[in-house]
């Protein structure tokens, strides 16, 4: 069955539920492009490297080959934060949830990035996501008797660990690295702002044009990934038969039916095989058997399946098990079946981002060029604030953790505001930490909100 032979499957209502999340969600990523990545244009733009317009085409091109290149681990990161065997289920009460859950989270994400850019705050796009799915997966578990286990606790620890450190590094590095410049390069032009329609030196346009770029392809490649998680939730959520395993890769099932007895035998030495996880393996060994590809399965098989393979992968995951030398480790090939972004979700979030990366920056910029320190930005600052950024953001994206492109870059700015001597603005800094702390609580409301007034509608 192909994606449009699914969607037309679904009853209308099914049907403008899916159409309406799948709007929210590339709306979401769009909203990102000129909320989070206006930080990446900012330095070009106020030191006058380049004009606005050719900044931010060039910050949206960058933006999408991020997405194109960036790889998938981050978009899991963020699925892997919800109870996704919730979407899949196949009580239909459940299943409804779990749709309505998606909705509630999305929506919120959206309401929370809008009203913040309207009034020229910097928050962070992953800060608002973040507390978006924990607040849907708190309601959902105070609702259904789950309590605090309807978030995935370790997978959103990590998560808070990388937005909470995040910042602290963008300032601290960026102070070193301006601190470090300053004994390096003398000529004071670097380390003063623009006056009148000067320009800065050759070469250091060059950087600048370069980080900017750098940052705006490490948003991509990390924020952008955030963007495809949402979509996969909504495409596992309504279309679960077709998503919920890989059939669109043959070469994948080989290799994943390899894996369940090396899987098997290492939880075994590990002495962390339970019954339950020894039904999943010969389940999984028997549905597998004599097939060629995922596709050769009954829908409602597959989501079966998939509940089956993903508890293998997590008790692998806990166990630690590692592959002989530099091999992967066996529940690898069990990930590539259940973890995959089609194509066409790749492009089009890279596309929402890369336009929405051109519209209504200027807010942003202004706040975080003329409001965080008490003088214009210089040259030397932005070549640094812009270094570390992308630095950061890219290590993260390696590292499959989810950071905010919006916080290190404008922590990194205070940093190289107080290195440079000018000092910030208390007034703006402020704001900007308020934002950054009631972030969290009020789209944790927001979204769980929503998602209470939606289960009892759809009850």
């Amino acid at each position: 069955m192909s994606f449009w032979d699914a969607v037309s499957a679904l009853s209308l209502v099914s049907l403008a539920f899916f159409a309406l999340a799948l709007l929210v969600a590339f709306a979401f990523e769009f909203i990102n492009g000129f909320h989070d990545t206006a930080n990446a244009v900012t330095t070009v733009i106020y030191t006058r490297t380049m004009r606005p317009t050719p900044a931010v085409l060039y910050s949206g091109v960058m933006n999408f080959l991020g997405v194109l290149l960036g790889g998938t681990g981050v978009a899991f990161g963020i699925v892997n934060l919800l109870p996704v065997d919730l979407l899949i289920a196949e009580n239909a009460e459940s299943a409804r949830g779990g749709l309505v859950m998606v909705l509630a989270l999305l929506i919120a994400g959206v309401v929370w990035n809008l009203g913040t850019w309207y009034l020229g705050l910097p928050v962070s796009s992953s800060h608002t996501l973040i507390g978006s799915i924990l607040g849907v997966g708190l309601t959902n578990g105070l609702m259904t008797g789950l309590g605090l286990g309807g978030v995935k606790w370790e997978k959103a620890t990590e998560v808070g660990l990388g937005l909470l450190l995040s910042p602290l590094i963008g300032f601290l590095a960026s102070w070193l690295l301006l601190h470090i410049m300053k004994g390096i390069f003398k000529d004071p032009k670097l380390y003063a702002p623009p006056v009148g329609d000067d320009r800065p030196p050759r070469w250091v346009r060059a950087v600048l044009v370069i980080t900017c770029g750098g940052v705006s392809f490490a948003h991509g490649s990390n924020d952008g990934q955030k963007g495809m998680g949402l979509i996969l939730l909504v495409l596992i959520g309504f279309l679960a038969g077709h998503y919920a395993l890989d059939i669109y890769d043959a070469r994948k099932l080989e290799p994943a039916r390899a894996a369940v007895p090396v899987v098997r035998e290492k939880l075994e030495a590990a002495g962390k095989l339970t019954p339950e996880l020894i039904a999943d393996a010969d389940a999984v060994t028997a549905a597998l058997e004599g097939k060629t590809s995922f596709a050769e399965l009954p829908e409602a098989d597959r989501k079966q399946l998939r509940q089956r393979i993903y508890r293998l992968v997590t008790a692998a995951d806990k166990a630690k098990l590692k592959g002989e030398g530099r091999a992967d480790p066996p529940q690898a090939a069990l990930k590539g079946a259940i973890e995959f972004v089609p194509l066409w979700v790749v492009i089009g979030t890279a596309l929402a981002l890369g336009i929405g990366t051109t519209v209504g920056y200027k807010r942003i910029v202004v706040t975080v060029a003329e409001k965080i320190g008490k003088s214009h930005l210089t040259y030397a600052q932005g070549a640094a604030a812009e270094t570390v950024a992308a630095l950061t953001i890219l290590l993260s994206t390696f590292f499959k953790m989810p950071v905010s492109t919006t916080q290190v870059l404008s922590s990194g700015v205070a940093g190289t505001m107080v290195a440079n001597g000018s000092g910030v603005q208390g007034k703006t800094t402020t704001k900007i930490l308020l934002a950054w702390v009631v972030t969290l609580p009020c789209t944790m409301l927001l979204s769980g909100g929503l998602f209470a007034l939606g289960r009892l509608l759809f009850q």
